[in-house]
Order: C-alpha cells, then structure tokens, then sequence
C-alpha cells in the first residue's frame, strides 16, 4: 500500500493596506434646475440612483400629518400615460425597482435598475414625478392600508416608546413631535385633494437633487437625464427652512402602561447636536464606546454581567435639525428596576472614569476600518450621498468625517459622550407593565414619574 503524505503550504498573510476614502460626487445641474450628483463605480453594473424632493413632514398642512407618505406611496400608481397596473409591468421590464418614502428632511425616491436599462427606468421616475395620476381609489386604498400599519405600530413596544419619546421631546406644536407617518386621525383626512395640493407646493426640479451612482462607463448621463428628467418642469423656488429643533430635556420617566407585560422596553433621549457640529466625530466615538456593539459598556454591565437584556446600544441619529441621542433595548420586567439603576450607574462612571485607549481604537476600527466594506454597493453610496444633501452638507463631508473620526482622542470622545449623555438630561420612556414597575422607578429618583395609558 503507498503511503500518502500530507503537504501543508504556508497559509497566504494580508496584502499591502489600500488606501481608501469615500467616493467623491461630481455635481451638475440640469436646463430645469435639478441638481445632479453622480459617482463613477467601474463594476457595479446596478446603477442607484436616489431622488430627494425638498418636501419636509414639517410642510404638511396642519391636520393632515401622513399626506407626505401617501403621495411617496401614491407616485407609482400610475401617470398620465399608464394607470398602476402598466407601470409596474415597466418597471418589471426594466428589471427595476422603485420605492419611495417620507421622512423629516423630505421625500425620498429610490431607483435600482441595470446600467443598460437606465434610460427607460429614469423615464418612467420622470413620469411619477412630472405627472402622477393620484387615482382618487388608490389614495383611498393607501390610506386604508396606512391606518392598519398604525394599528400594528402601537402594538410594538419600541414604537410606543419612539412615540412617546418624540411626544414628551418637543412642543407639541411642532411636526417632529408626532409620528412620521401620521396619527390615525390625521392620516384619515387624507385624500386625493390634499395630496395633490401637497405636491404642487412642494415639489418641482429647482429644489430637488437626484444622485446616480455605479458603472457609467460608456453610458450618456448627460443626455439620458436631459430626455428624462430634464422633461420635468415646474416653477423656481427657495428651499425649504430649517427650524432649528427645540426639546425640553429635563430629566423625568414616563411609564406606557402595558398590564401583563413580561418585558419593558427602554428608550432614553434627548436632543443633541447634528452633523454639522464639530463635536459630531467625538460624539459618534463615544457613543459607539457606549453602547455600538456587544462589547460596548452598556452591553458589558447590563447584557454580560448582570444578564438583564440581549442587548442595549446607544445612537446619535441625526434629525432635519440637531440630533436624537437615545439609549434603547429591553430588559424583562423584574429587573426594570435594577437594570435602570445600573445603567445610570455605567454613564456615572464613564463621567467619573473616562474612556480607555482601547475602547476608543475599537469604535475607530469599527466605524472607519470597516468602511470600505460598508460602501461596496452602489446602494450604500447614493443612501449616503442622499443622507448628506438632505442635510445640507458639503459634497465632501464624508471623506472629511471619516478622517475626523480617526483622529478623534480618547478625551474628547469620553467628554463628547458624558456631555451627551448626561443623566440629569435624559427622559427616560419604558414600556411595560406599570403596577409593577412604577415604585421601583420612583425610588431611584430619576425624576418624576409619570403613568400614561
């Protein structure tokens, strides 16, 4: 019998670090004022391409919050030329998809299709938006459709907190105070009118932006979006205002009571700066340090030491104005009590303590390192590059942000982070069962207690 030897090669190491940043957007603009960004990506042969229209939520008539959603939803539902049926058979031809949504900065289409098939594709976008039917029985259906979303919304624990958060937040007069997508009193009064006079005020090519990112190598963009978009018409306008957002952050508890319940979900929050502050890079090290991933501090305490939850983080998450610092998760009922008073305790020490050099090049690792993997698709660019023109951004703010976070220090992450989340400035939302839960909240003292059904 011959013997077999095995023969094991070196196992091939790392090559040579690349350089990366994020890609930089070429700005144009079109004969009707649309605004253009593109980005080049050799190989990505699924074209992104996003459309913001300057629609706020804060825009919508009073009475009416959900009318943004409904003509978001409504725009595929046919236009002058082909009811809904034979627009979606286009897009399905095209190999496309088109989806759109409402959100506090505006209105958002979202367009993927083959780099061959981009002409025909933008067509039938420029279509939506330059003439959309607005059939009076598909309002009525979205709307009857929107009205069952918020029935199942209130019965998930994170969205009443979110609610109830954002109620307790800001003045009830102002929009960012409400849902989204419409209370079901407010989304009821809409109709096929009032989405039509929503859209007639606000959207129209002077201030919308359109970005397109993937292959174009070989692909007329120019022309393609001249005989597309470029059809589109509509008078000139300022952008929109923005308001800057005011909160009463005064520490204080508000207990959605939820009789029975096995689990309480926790939110705490409050407003904080945005994107355009200096402290922005700071302040998104520290909080990752705080609560980004299961080896965060949060987590570390509540979730590996104590086992109260599966798991805790904490979030900047940038408004149309300022931003909304929260730490989320849920812990089962019986520990409601000592899991809050440990979590205090966690942003007590961080203050008294500080960060450690350690934890500060993980989040570094975590939030640049991984970059070049994040923005791979064309996708995940033109989400960004939208995310920052909604904001009102420079062109360049994400290459700048990415070398900003890496040259964050320890100390200006843990003062950013104790800043931010400072106990005496949290409102503290949980969802849960208050009978039981109530008398050991009060008892740490967290600030006042509130019960509301």
């Amino acid at each position: 019998m011959t013997e077999t030897t095995m023969v094991f090669h070196p196992r091939p190491g790392a090559g040579p670090e690349k350089p990366w940043t994020f890609p930089a957007p070429e700005r144009g603009k079109l004969a009707n004022g649309l605004s253009v960004l593109r980005v080049h990506r050799p190989g990505q042969r699924v074209v992104a391409v996003e459309l913001l229209l300057d629609a706020p939520l804060d825009a919508e008539p009073e009475g009416i919050d959900g009318v943004a959603t409904i003509m978001s939803r409504a725009f595929s539902e046919g236009t002058d030329t082909m009811d809904a049926e034979t627009f979606a058979a286009e897009l399905e031809r095209c190999g496309a998809t088109m989806d759109a949504g409402a959100d506090h900065a505006g209105v958002q289409i979202a367009l993927d299709v083959p780099a061959s098939r981009l002409e025909r594709a933008l067509g039938l976008m420029a279509d939506a938006v330059r003439a959309p039917a607005f059939p009076a029985d598909e309002v009525d259906r979205l709307v009857r459709q929107r009205l069952d979303e918020i029935v199942h919304e209130l019965a998930s624990p994170a969205r009443r907190a979110a609610i109830a958060l954002y109620g307790e937040l800001f003045d009830s007069a102002a929009r960012i105070s409400r849902p989204r997508a419409g209370t079901s009193e407010s989304v009821a009064r809409v109709d096929r009118a009032s989405v039509v006079d929503f859209f007639t005020a606000h959207v129209r090519p002077a201030t919308s932006t359109v970005v397109v990112v993937g292959d174009l190598d070989g692909v007329d963009l120019d022309g393609i979006l001249e005989r597309t978009l470029g059809r589109w018409t509509g008078s000139d306008a300022p952008p929109t205002e923005v308001v800057p957002a005011v909160a009463d952050d005064t520490a204080r508890v508000v207990i959605v009571n939820r009789p029975g319940s096995v689990q309480t979900q926790v939110l705490a929050g409050r407003l904080g700066p945005d994107r355009h502050a200096a402290v922005w890079p700071a302040l998104s090290i520290g909080t990752y340090c705080l609560g980004g991933t299961l080896t965060s501090r949060l987590d570390r305490v509540l979730r590996e030491e104590k086992g109260y939850t599966y798991g805790i983080r904490a979030l900047n998450q940038s408004l149309r104005s300022g931003a909304l610092l929260a730490i989320t998760g849920s812990v089962d009922t019986e520990s409601t009590g000592p899991a809050m008073s440990d979590l205090v305790q966690v942003l007590t020490t961080l203050a008294a303590e500080g960060l450690e050099d350690d934890e500060r090049d993980a989040a570094v690792q975590n939030l640049v390192g991984v970059a070049p993997l994040k923005y791979q698709t064309s996708r995940a660019v033109a989400d960004s590059l939208a995310d920052v023109v909604a904001q009102r951004l420079p062109d360049d703010y994400l290459p700048g942000l990415y070398a900003r976070l890496g040259a964050v220090a320890t100390g200006d992450a843990s003062a950013a982070a104790v800043a931010g989340f400072d106990p005496a400035h949290l409102v503290i939302v949980l969802v849960g069962d208050a009978g039981r839960i109530r008398e050991p909240l009060e008892q740490l003292g967290l600030g006042p207690v509130t019960v509301v059904e």
